[in-house]
């Protein structure tokens, strides 16, 4: 079963979430925070089970960047 991963840069670590399971995890690089996350839920979903009537989401999340624009006065 697939799941949704968020994740978000913080002061020093990835943060990563998993919203259908409301897991969190982090870590110092993408990889290791994605990586602590599947090991969370893993432990999250042996220990509590699935959620009944859980939605996974096939909506990707992503980040980018627009270079600086002057901005509009109101």
């Amino acid at each position: 079963m697939d799941f949704t991963a968020i994740i978000k840069k913080g002061e020093k670590q990835f943060v990563a979430l998993c919203p259908e399971l409301d897991v969190v995890s982090q870590g110092k690089t993408i990889e290791e925070a994605l990586k602590n996350l599947e090991e969370a839920s893993e432990l999250y979903v042996e220990e509590m089970g699935i959620p009944e009537g859980i939605k996974v989401s096939d909506t990707i999340i992503a980040h980018f960047e627009l270079p600086k624009h002057n901005q509009i006065s109101a």
